[in-house]
């Protein structure tokens, strides 16, 4: 083949979402010629690899799978990758450095596992004066002296410090998790040091390289993508092929593959750097597309709603992610498609991640928040029209006068097929919920109900009764709704549920007329609070939901004046 690297590329580019006899040889071919020529830009590279990344969730056979995944397998190797290496940090290709504050548990993760490639980023974190102020946390006592008088600048501080094959930013994290303090301190305390970190490449470690879930079986791309918009409906109306939730050792193995794949994306996500190993859910929809529901340790999880964060796979490949909150029969779900899958059935796969929360939750309200319609500052989702793809799947504003600005635009586009809306319009119309409703509409849902209330009313009878002591008040509660529930001894139940038990007591005690339930009804609540800290959140909100007086006494606790 006499075409230029560049050539060869574009031809490539214009078969990305082509499948089919003649457009797969024709892949073959201009791959086997890509893999021994360098392409001149650092562009280029990245085209490529994400045309390879795309391919390896969507091969046309097991063939071009093959090449694909070898092609990946050696990228970091590629000469032009190596020549560019530096313009090509923060893509996710493998062997490139990637910069970012990470949550601490996630930088507690990285240096754990890669220590000698994660380093402070001076660059962007400055003089470190909020890390100076407290290096003596990070010191034995004994060392006191010293850093009381020697006015050394705080990174050669931490170069004395630290041990001989370790970096400066494994030395903070790993000390920084072991001075004593509670977990929810120790937190707050690493977020307010804003510490900017470098992963440097190397051999292994996260990436968007070949990155996929070992297991499910090939479905190739035989045929065009589903581009078409779906029927929600229709869709949520047809259950997942398979839900099954998976051991201990294959859930590390996907939460590993959820946060690599944020970490790769200069992202972060509590539900993954929190994940459970306990509580995760593979779901298969069929044709290759699958869904990793990841819930969290008992002690990250909410009061009310259960949060879980989801991986999208295609043929094991991670395509997109997000969030899922679930309660009161109704879902928040916010839903992100990684760039370099864009552009093959987003709506489909959303369709179909509504009916496994459907299957799951039981849910028949799903509500979608501003960020994911472009407000709240989202500028990249307001210009991509996010708005208007949910509008189009049937979800609806509740608020007359976004309402009222919808139809407006409706009736300017049916004047003129060619009408845009405005980003201005598009910010205000994006600044309130939509609603999907499969039954008559309820404003007993999540991000309708003020579940905060309810918290309002905890802290005003805490306040009354207990005031500062607020540990006195955990135990004391604790014990009172164990005696108002009926509960004599809680030795054989786990630590979560032991956990969960003493987060909802005081809420309990603030119910309204709880002391008059049945029996059933009171061991039903026991069993809803074991739930909330059993393995599987999921759990508890069918419960929870199933639980009809627990609920309507939540309900009218939330809908009291707040102030």
């Amino acid at each position: 083949m006499t075409l230029s690297a560049s050539a060869a590329l574009a031809r490539l580019v214009a078969l990305r979402t082509e499948f089919g006899a003649p457009a797969t040889a024709t892949k073959h071919e201009l791959l086997a010629h890509l893999a021994a020529k360098a392409l001149p830009t650092a562009a280029a590279v990245q085209q490529l690899h994400d045309l390879l990344c795309f391919w390896h969730a969507h091969p046309d056979d097991a063939a071009l799978r093959r090449r694909v995944a070898a092609m990946l397998a050696g990228f970091a190797d590629r000469p032009d990758l190596q020549r560019h290496r530096e313009a090509l940090a923060d893509t996710g290709i493998a062997g490139t450095d990637v910069h970012y504050e990470f949550f601490m548990e996630t930088a507690r993760w990285l240096a754990a596992r890669w220590p000698e490639r994660l380093r402070i980023d001076w660059d962007a974190y400055g003089d470190g004066a909020s890390l100076e102020r407290i290096l003596h946390l990070l010191a034995l006592y004994a060392e006191t002296p010293g850093l009381d008088e020697y006015a050394f600048p705080v990174r050669e501080w931490l170069e004395r410090m630290k041990g001989p094959r370790e970096t400066d930013a494994a030395f903070v994290v790993r000390r920084l998790g072991e001075v004593p303090m509670e977990a929810a301190a120790r937190e707050y305390f690493y977020e307010h040091l804003g510490l900017a970190l470098v992963l440097a490449g190397g051999a292994g470690g996260p990436c968007r390289t070949g990155a996929c879930l070992a297991g499910p079986k090939l479905h190739p791309q035989a045929g065009p993508l589903r581009r078409g918009r779906p029927d929600l409906r229709r869709e949520l109306a047809i259950p997942p092929r398979r839900v099954h939730g998976v051991g201990p050792a294959r859930g590390r193995a996907v939460i590993e593959l959820a946060r690599a794949a944020m970490v790769a994306r200069n992202r972060d996500l509590d539900a993954f750097a929190y994940g459970s190993p306990h509580d995760v859910t593979l779901i298969d929809d069929g044709d290759g597309l699958q869904f990793a529901v990841i819930g969290t340790v008992p002690a990250r999880r909410l009061l009310f709603e259960a949060v879980s964060g989801y991986l999208i796979l295609q043929n094991g490949v991670p395509v997109g992610y997000g969030v899922i909150s679930a309660l009161l029969g109704s879902v928040e779900m916010a839903y992100n498609v990684f760039p370099e899958f864009r552009g093959a059935a987003a709506g489909h796969i959303y369709a179909r991640l509504l009916a496994a929360c459907r299957h799951l939750y039981g849910a028949d309200t799903f509500v979608v928040f501003p960020y994911q319609l472009g407000g709240d500052g989202n500028e990249e989702g307001l210009a991509s029209g996010a708005w208007w793809f949910y509008q189009k799947l049937g979800f609806r504003a509740r608020d007359p006068e976004v309402l009222a600005r919808m139809r407006q635009e409706l009736r300017r586009m049916k004047r003129d097929p060619r009408h845009r809306t405005r980003l201005p319009v598009l910010a205000e119309m994006a600044q309130a919920n939509v609603y999907l409703d499969l039954k008559t509409p309820r404003d007993d849902v999540i991000g309708a109900l003020p579940l905060a209330t309810v918290g309002l009313r905890v802290t005003d009878g805490l306040a009354r009764r207990f005031g500062a002591e607020r540990a006195e008040a955990e135990a004391t509660c604790a014990r009172e709704a164990a005696a108002l529930l009926g509960v004599s001894a809680r030795r054989g139940w786990s630590a979560g549920e032991q956990l969960a038990w003493r987060r909802w007591s005081p809420l309990v005690l603030t119910l309204k007329g709880a002391e008059r339930w049945s029996a059933a009804e009171k061991a039903a609540l026991v069993d809803v609070i074991r739930a909330k800290g059993g393995r599987r959140e999921a759990g508890f909100v069918r419960l929870f939901d199933n639980h009809r007086r627990l609920r309507r006494a939540v309900v009218r606790l939330a809908r009291t004046e707040a102030g």
